[in-house]
C-alpha cells in the first residue's frame, strides 16, 4: 500500500479551516451596532452608558492609535431559536496571530457591568436568554496600536504619547474595521469534532514516523473525514466524532512525562502599551477567566503582581469582588509574591525587598494568603540575592523561564535547586515547554517532553497556558483541550493544577535535584542595563531619597514625637516599586512608558526631597549654625553614619597647567595628570607610590561603538559591536575652573562637557552630555595596572563574582554586566573601584602589554540609542555622575558607592544629632531605618554582611526600647527576641532584620 499519509494530512488541514472551524456557528443572526468615539482617554462605563451613539454597520472603521470607541450591541433572539446553546461573536477587526497585542475589547452589560473581555481568540459572549427576548451590550474596544509587527523591530511613532494628553484634538486615521457583530448558535457536536481532531492530528504530527500510535491517529481521523458529510456537516458531526473514540480512549503510558497545568495570563504592566492601558487589559483578562470559572470548576488561573490586583480593586470593583470569590473557591489563585514581576538585575536591595514586602502583604491583607512561590517568568536574569530574599519573605519556590532565551549555553536543568551569594538555596523550576503562553498544542507538549532535563530523576514539570504579555488568559478552547490530553496515549498527561500543588509534588517527586550556585544570568538582553537612562536615573535617585526619607523621618518621629509620614511613603514606595517592572526600568517599553516614567520620577522626587527638609528642619532646631546630615551608614568627614554634625574640611587639591598642555590635579593623597586630549595618562596613589594606569593605556577614554543588535533594538547588545569603536579623543577645550578640570567634546550631532575633581581617594566626574545620536552606544574606559582574573560588582545585599577571562562559553557569554553603585577590580592586597550615581551596564576585559603582562579595562555603558520600540531613546541632555577610587578594596567600595548616591544635605539649626542605632564593625551596613508597617511605632532595622565574610558586630540602639525581635522582610518574628544590644553574627552577605519595640 502506498504512503499516502501526507494525502490525509493535507485532507484533514482543509477540512479543519473550511469547513469545521465554519461550521461551529451552525446559523447567525446579525445584531444592531452604534457607536461612541471617546474624545480622549477612556473613561468609566457609568460615563459611556450615557453617550450620544450613532448607527454603524459591519466594516465601520473606528479607533485611531490609543483611540476607545464604545460600541452599543443590541438585537432580539429569534423566535425559531429555542433549545439551543446561543452566543454573540463579536469581531472588532482582530488579526487571529495577535492577541493582546492590538485591538481588544470589553463587554459589559446594560447596567454598566464588567461581563467579559474579546480578544482574536476569544471572540464570543454568553448568552443566557429566550427566544424573543432582547439583548444590550457595550463594548469598550480600544484601537491599540500594532507596535510589534510582523515585518519586525522597525521604528514607529505609534509608541508616542497620543496628542490629547496635551489638549490637541484626537486625530489620526482609524486603525480597525469592525468586521462582525452577530448572534449564532453554537453547534456542540461540530465544537467537540473540531477539537478532538486538533488534539489528535496535532499529537500525531508530534510522534515518530514509524510509531504504530502515529499510524493508528492518521486511520481514526481517514475514517473520521469519510464519515463526514461537507454539505452537511451538523448532521453528520456525530457519527464522524465516533470514529475518533478509540484514538481518544488509548491511555497514557505509565511512562509519560506529568504536566501540570495552570491556567495563566502573563501581563506586561506596560511594554508597547502605557500603564494606562494594562489597567485594562487586567480587568478584560479578569472577567474572562472568571467567567471560565463559573463554567468550569476543575479550572485554576494564577495571576501574579499585587499591583495589577491593586489596579482591579481601585477601578473595577465588581470584577475584585468576583475575584475574592474565586479565591474562596480555590480557582483564583495570587501568586508571585511580588509587587510587580520586576527586573531583578538593576532594583536597589531595599528596593528588592520591597517589592516581598508590598506584594506579600496585598495578598495577606486582601485575601489572607501567604503566597509560597515566586514567579518570575519573564524578567531578563536572576540575581543571585533573590534566593535569600525569597526565603526572608516566607516563600519556598521559584519558577523562572526566561532562561531558555539564552544565545550561547543551555541552562542545564529544569527542577533545580538555587543557591545565592549567601548560601541559600530555594526550590526552583524552570518550565521545560520554553513558553509562558501556552496553548497546550500537541507540539508543545512534545517538546516540553522532549526537553525535560531532569529525565531519569523526576517526571513532572509545569506549563502556564493562556495568552498573555498582552494578557486575555486561558480560553474554552485550551480547556477542551487539557481534558483530551488528561491521559492520552504518546502524549505528557495533563491535569489541571495550582502552582502549589506542582510544587509540592515535585519536590516529592526529585528528592536529591541539582545545584546551580549563583546568579542566573540571561544570556541575551544585555542592552537592557543602559538603555533609556533617565529611567534607570530615576530608579536609582528615588531608591536612595527613599532612604533618606524614611531615615529622618523615623529619627523626627522618635526623638521629636513628629507623625511619621505613613501613607505618603507607602505611595511613593509602590510607584517606585511599579516603574521597576521589566519593561520598564530596563528601557524596554514604548516612548509614552519612559516619558511618563520621567513624569512620575520627578514628582517622586519633589514629594521626597518635600519629607526629608521637613523632618531635617525639625531636627535641626531654630538657629543659624550649619548642621550637615549623613544618610550613609559609614563615617563621613567626621559625621557619623546616619546622624549629623559639622564636617571636617576635605584635603585641599592644587591644580597646575604645564608648559606642554598637561593638567595636574594633586590632593597629597592621588595625584592625577590629563594631556591635552582630557585623558588621564597617570593616577599615582602618593600613599603606596603604586601607579595606577599602564603604561600607554590612558583612561577616562571616551569611546563610540555602533550598535546594531539582529533584533530587540532597546534589549539586545550583541558581542559584534565591539568590532568597530571610535575613540573621541578630540576636544573643543580643556581648562581649569580653579581646581576642576573641565572638558569639552564634540562628536556627530552631540556634546559632553567633564568636570574632574579629585576627593579623597577619588577621581569624580560629572558628565554633562547632550546625546543626539542613533545606533549607537557611549562607553567611558579605565584600563587599570592590576591582574584581575575575574571582578566583584554590587547587586542586592552584597556582591557576585564574574570571571573577567573567557576560558569557557559562559565566561565569554558574559561580555555585558550588570552592577549597582559599584565595580571593583584587584589583585592581592591591591584593587580600584568604579563608582556610579545611576548607571548599570559596564564590561570587563584583560589585554596583552608589550611586555607580556595584562591590562584589566573596566568600561561603564553611559547611553545607548536604539530605535524600537522607541526612535528617540535617550535623545537630549543627561547629567552623570562615577568616579574611580584608587587603592579601593571591597570595603572602600562598598563606602564609596553609598556616599556617591548620598550627597550630604546642610541645614541652618543648632541642635545635636545623634544616630537612632549605631553598628561597631564596618562589615555590617545598615541598609534602611523606618517605622514599622503595622502603625505599632516600631522601629524596624535592616542591616546586612557586605563583603563577603563572616561579621560580628552589635547593633545599638539610641532611644528607649524594651525588646528587640528577628524578623522576615514583612516583619514578622521568627524568634529570637532579647531585651539589652548583644553581638550580632552573620554569616557572608547574610540579612538581618531587627524589630525594637518602643517604650
Amino acid at each position: 500500500m502506498h504512503d499516502d499519509r501526507a494525502v490525509v494530512e493535507k485532507r484533514l488541514d482543509r477540512v479543519l479551516t473550511e469547513r469545521l472551524h465554519p461550521a461551529v456557528h451552525a446559523r447567525t443572526h446579525p445584531l444592531d451596532i452604534a457607536a461612541w468615539h471617546v474624545p480622549g482617554e477612556p473613561v468609566p462605563a457609568t460615563h459611556a452608558l450615557h453617550a450620544t451613539y450613532n448607527p454603524v454597520q459591519p466594516g465601520q472603521p473606528w479607533g485611531p492609535p490609543w483611540g476607545t470607541t464604545w460600541f452599543r450591541i443590541s438585537g432580539t433572539i429569534p423566535h425559531d431559536w429555542a433549545g439551543h446553546p446561543l452566543e454573540a461573536v463579536i469581531d472588532l477587526g482582530f488579526d487571529l496571530d495577535r492577541p493582546g497585542f492590538h485591538c481588544e475589547g470589553l463587554v459589559h452589560t446594560a447596567d454598566g457591568t464588567p461581563l467579559k473581555g474579546l480578544n482574536p481568540r476569544n471572540t464570543h459572549i454568553p448568552v443566557d436568554a429566550e427566544p424573543g427576548q432582547q439583548l444590550l451590550w457595550y463594548v469598550e474596544a480600544a484601537a491599540n496600536p500594532l507596535i510589534l509587527g510582523d515585518d519586525g523591530y522597525r521604528p514607529t511613532a505609534l509608541g508616542d504619547p497620543p496628542p490629547w494628553l496635551d489638549g490637541r484634538p484626537t486625530t489620526g486615521q482609524p486603525l480597525y474595521q469592525l468586521t462582525r457583530a452577530d448572534l449564532a448558535l453554537r453547534d456542540l457536536h461540530t465544537w467537540n469534532l473540531v477539537h478532538d481532531t486538533e488534539v489528535l492530528a496535532q499529537l500525531m504530527r508530534e510522534l515518530p514516523t514509524d510509531s504504530p500510535r502515529r499510524h493508528d491517529i492518521l486511520r481514526a481521523l481517514e475514517r473520521m473525514l469519510d464519515r463526514l458529510d461537507l454539505h452537511d456537516v451538523h448532521t453528520t458531526a456525530p457519527a464522524a466524532r465516533a470514529e475518533l473514540t478509540t484514538a481518544l480512549a488509548a491511555p497514557a503510558h505509565t511512562s509519560a512525562h506529568r504536566l501540570s497545568a495552570v491556567g495563566h495570563a502573563h501581563i506586561d504592566s506596560a511594554w508597547l502599551w502605557p500603564l494606562r492601558e494594562t489597567i485594562r487589559k487586567v480587568a478584560r483578562t479578569v472577567a474572562n477567566v472568571t467567567a471560565l470559572m463559573d463554567e468550569h470548576p476543575d479550572f485554576r488561573f494564577a495571576m501574579s503582581q499585587a499591583q495589577q490586583l491593586a489596579w482591579l480593586k481601585e477601578h473595577q470593583p465588581e470584577l475584585f469582588d468576583r475575584v475574592r470569590h474565586h479565591v474562596r473557591t480555590g480557582q483564583f489563585i495570587p501568586v508571585g509574591g511580588m509587587w510587580v514581576e520586576s527586573d531583578t538585575n538593576m532594583p536597589g536591595a531595599e528596593a528588592m525587598a520591597r517589592q516581598f514586602l508590598h506584594g506579600k502583604r496585598f495578598y495577606l491583607d486582601e485575601f489572607g494568603i501567604d503566597t509560597p512561590e515566586v514567579w518570575l517568568p519573564d524578567s531578563f536574569g536572576y540575581s543571585g540575592a533573590l534566593p535569600q530574599l525569597v526565603r526572608l519573605s516566607g516563600s519556598r519556590w521559584f519558577l523562572t523561564q526566561k532562561i531558555s532565551w539564552n544565545q550561547t549555553n543551555k541552562f542545564p536543568h529544569h527542577t533545580f535547586q538555587w543557591e545565592g551569594i549567601d548560601g541559600t538555596r530555594v526550590f526552583t523550576h524552570f518550565p521545560p515547554i520554553d513558553t509562558y503562553n501556552s496553548e497546550l498544542s500537541g507540539a508543545e507538549l512534545a517538546h516540553a517532553s522532549r526537553n525535560f532535563a531532569e529525565h531519569g530523576h523526576a517526571t513532572r514539570s509545569l506549563v502556564p497556558f493562556g495568552y498573555g504579555d498582552g494578557g486575555g488568559g486561558p480560553t474554552r478552547d485550551m480547556l477542551a483541550r487539557a481534558r483530551r490530553l488528561a491521559d492520552l496515549e504518546g502524549s505528557p498527561t495533563v491535569q489541571l493544577d495550582s502552582p502549589a500543588e506542582f510544587f509540592a509534588a515535585a519536590e516529592t517527586d526529585h528528592r536529591d535535584p541539582a545545584v546551580w550556585s549563583g546568579e542566573l544570568y540571561l544570556e541575551f538582553h544585555r542592552g537592557t542595563y543602559t538603555s533609556q537612562a533617565r529611567t534607570k536615573q530615576g530608579n536609582r535617585r528615588s531608591e536612595h531619597l527613599l532612604r533618606e526619607a524614611e531615615l529622618w523621618s523615623t529619627t523626627a518621629t522618635v526623638a521629636l514625637g513628629r507623625d511619621y509620614p505613613h501613607e505618603q511613603l507607602d505611595a511613593l514606595w509602590k510607584t517606585v516599586l511599579l516603574h521597576q517592572f521589566h519593561d520598564i526600568l530596563p528601557g524596554s517599553s514604548i516612548a509614552w512608558v519612559h516619558r511618563e516614567a520621567e513624569q512620575t520620577y520627578q514628582r517622586v522626587a519633589a514629594e521626597l526631597h518635600e519629607l526629608i527638609d521637613q523632618a531635617q528642619r525639625a531636627l535641626a532646631g531654630p538657629g543659624t549654625d550649619p548642621i550637615t546630615f549623613n544618610a550613609t551608614p559609614h563615617t563621613r568627614d567626621d559625621i557619623p553614619a546616619l546622624g549629623a554634625g559639622t564636617p571636617t574640611p576635605a584635603a585641599a587639591t592644587t591644580a597646575t597647567e604645564n608648559p606642554d598642555d598637561t593638567l595636574v590635579l594633586d590632593n597629597g593623597l592621588i595625584r592625577a595628570t590629563l594631556d591635552h586630549r582630557g585623558l588621564l595618562t597617570t593616577i599615582t596613589d602618593l600613599t603606596t607610590g603604586r601607579e595606577a594606569l599602564p603604561p600607554g593605556h590612558p583612561a577616562n577614554l571616551l569611546q563610540l561603538h555602533p550598535d546594531h543588535p539582529n533584533a530587540w533594538d532597546a534589549w539586545d547588545l550583541d558581542e559584534f559591536y565591539r568590532h568597530h569603536s571610535h575613540d573621541l579623543t578630540t576636544t573643543d577645550h580643556l581648562t581649569l575652573d580653579g581646581t576642576t578640570a573641565v572638558i569639552h567634546r564634540t562628536f556627530g550631532d552631540s556634546t559632553i562637557e567633564q568636570r574632574i575633581t579629585l576627593h579623597g581617594r577619588n577621581i569624580e566626574f560629572h558628565a554633562d552630555i547632550d546625546w543626539h545620536e542613533t545606533e549607537k552606544i557611549l562607553k567611558v574606559a579605565f584600563p587599570l595596572d592590576v591582574h584581575a582574573d575575574r571582578s566583584a560588582a554590587e547587586t542586592q545585599f552584597g556582591h557576585v563574582h564574574r570571571a573577567t577571562h573567557t576560558n569557557t562559553s559562559w565566561d565569554a557569554a558574559k561580555f555585558e554586566i550588570c552592577a549597582h553603585r559599584w565595580l571593583h577590580v584587584g589583585e592581592h592586597g591591591y584593587g580600584h573601584a568604579l563608582v556610579n550615581d545611576s548607571t548599570y551596564g559596564h564590561d570587563v576585559t584583560r589585554d596583552t602589554r608589550p611586555d607580556g603582562a595584562t591590562t584589566t579595562t573596566v568600561r561603564l555603558s553611559l547611553l545607548r540609542a536604539p530605535r524600537f520600540p522607541d526612535p528617540d531613546t535617550d535623545h537630549g541632555r543627561h547629567h552623570l555622575r562615577y568616579a574611580l577610587v584608587v587603592g579601593a578594596d571591597i570595603g572602600d567600595a562598598v563606602r564609596e558607592g553609598y556616599r556617591i548616591n548620598l550627597p550630604p544635605r546642610e541645614i541652618p539649626g543648632s541642635a545635636h544629632i545623634t544616630p537612632l542605632v549605631t553598628l561597631d564593625s564596618d562589615a555590617v551596613i545598615i541598609e534602611s531605618v523606618k517605622l514599622a508597617e503595622d502603625r505599632s511605632g516600631d522601629v524596624i532595622v535592616r542591616l546586612y554582611e557586605s563583603r563577603g565574610g563572616r561579621a560580628t558586630t552589635t547593633l545599638t540602639p539610641h532611644f528607649d526600647t524594651t525588646a528587640a525581635t528577628r524578623t522576615d522582610l514583612l516583619e514578622r518574628p521568627t524568634g529570637e527576641t532579647w531585651h539589652e544590644p548583644r553581638p550580632l553574627r552573620l554569616r557572608p552577605f547574610e540579612i538581618v532584620t531587627i524589630r525594637f519595640t518602643r517604650t
